[in-house]
């Protein structure tokens, strides 16, 4: 198993015309202060000239320092002293080149000492709050992986928050993602031993029946005849099987390829009424299929739709009893077309009715010997429709389920 490695470099805080059109702002409203305080050409150029000369010698100094502290206290702490710092270097220049009294060079340190203390210890309470939301952040994404997490108390700065909040949503899609895997588990486990059964028990019978033919225990024309026809039967079945299989690995892997073709839905809908009357008939079941006019048309792949169909009929037929209806509707509902079979099958439990579509779930009742089914044709029949962009859903209705297929409408809407 190859493992990928996501490299993630940290974006910029704004873009390069942003951050040129700032510095240009920023030298402008100097140039306005400048011409406003009326200074004299030449002393103003000096005067500018030794203070960029000092912002660049602490700017220096700043920035090898900055190289040497991890902290983000001593970061805040820094960036307080910076301003401070390069004022006193240009103005003690300043005094030297007799632009400033010793007096005032004086009254000047006395008041950016007091103002730097003040940043400073500004600067030690916010990196304070602000090293409580990176540990609280921290905290946060230790604990991710062992369930939902969540942060209490007041909220963080803004970038922090936003850091907190995508890790309580990462969180909850892990839990949510293990759930899923967990209940996918389940189902396999469920799969294996119930088609492990459903294997084992036609192939027993055409292992027996085979060599009773084969050591010529039964010779009468009758029962041999019997004996290959259930042979078959039991092929055909085991044959439906794996077809099934199959196609749900397919579903589950997204290898499904669908060739999508504009139809109207009662066409798919017809033909795979037609195809389960043999079946119904058979039951002793009443089977009817209507569609509302005019026929919505869809987008669909019609073999798959076909399946899903016929798979929702196979199972309303074998769960209704001998005189019960089963009833097929194709319309529109709204923005959407609509397949509904209801059957008349007693109605489904609340435990069932959220397991019904699950892999190899066939219900405490449907858990009969020799009944051949793996459980499959539902989980086949959501796969299909959610790869039209669709979605099923089964509610108990009147003398027993109703399930509903709900896909959207082609362009043009009906036909």
């Amino acid at each position: 198993m190859t493992t990928v490695t996501t490299v993630i470099t940290p974006r910029p805080t704004g873009s390069r015309p942003r951050r040129l059109a700032l510095a240009a702002t920023g030298a402008g409203l100097v140039a306005v202060v400048l011409f406003l305080i009326g200074l004299p050409l030449t002393d103003t150029v000096q005067l500018v000239g030794l203070a960029v000369g000092g912002a660049a010698l602490v700017a220096a100094a700043t920035g090898l320092a900055w190289r040497s502290l991890g902290s983000v206290r001593g970061l805040l702490v820094l960036a307080a002293l910076v301003p401070v710092i390069a004022t006193v270097v240009s103005a003690a220049t300043a005094s030297w080149l007799m632009f400033l009294s010793e007096h005032d060079l004086r009254a000047l340190f006395v008041v950016l000492v007091v103002s730097g203390g003040v940043g400073i210890a500004m600067a030690v309470v916010l990196s304070d709050r602000l090293a409580q939301g990176t540990a609280a952040v921290a905290d946060l994404a230790r604990a991710v992986d062992e369930g939902p997490v969540r942060l209490s108390g007041r909220r963080l700065p803004g970038e922090l928050q936003a850091v907190a909040d995508e890790l309580e949503d990462a969180s909850q899609r892990l839990v949510e993602a293990a759930a899923r895997e967990e209940a996918m588990d389940v189902s396999r486990r469920e799969l294996v031993a119930w088609v492990s059964h459903d294997l084992r028990t036609p192939l027993a019978g055409i292992r027996a029946m085979s060599e009773a033919l084969e050591d010529g225990v039964v010779d009468d024309a009758v029962t041999v005849a019997r004996y290959h026809r259930t042979i078959r039967q039991e092929a055909d079945r085991l044959a439906g099987l794996v077809d099934d299989l199959f196609e749900l690995s397919r579903i589950h892997a997204g290898a499904l390829t669908l060739k999508p073709e504009r139809v109207p839905l009662v066409d798919v809908v017809g033909d795979a009424v037609a195809g389960a009357s043999v079946a119904a008939v058979a039951k002793g079941v009443v089977l009817e299929g209507r569609a509302d006019e005019p026929s919505p048309l869809v987008e669909l792949s019609t073999p798959e739709m076909a399946r899903v169909v016929r798979n929702l009929l196979d199972n309303a037929i074998r769960h209704t009893p001998a005189g019960g209806r089963v009833e097929v509707v194709a319309g529109v509902d709204g923005a959407r077309a609509v397949v509904v079979v209801a059957d008349a099958c007693g109605g489904l439990a609340g435990h069932d009715l959220d397991r019904v579509f699950d892999l190899a779930y066939r219900g405490d009742e449907a858990r009969t010997p020799g009944d051949g089914r793996a459980g499959l044709g539902l989980a086949i029949a959501k796969g299909l429709v959610e790869a039209h962009h669709g979605s099923i859903a089964v509610a108990n209705a009147g003398p027993g389920c109703r399930f509903t297929v709900s896909l959207p409408l082609a362009e043009g809407a009906v036909a």
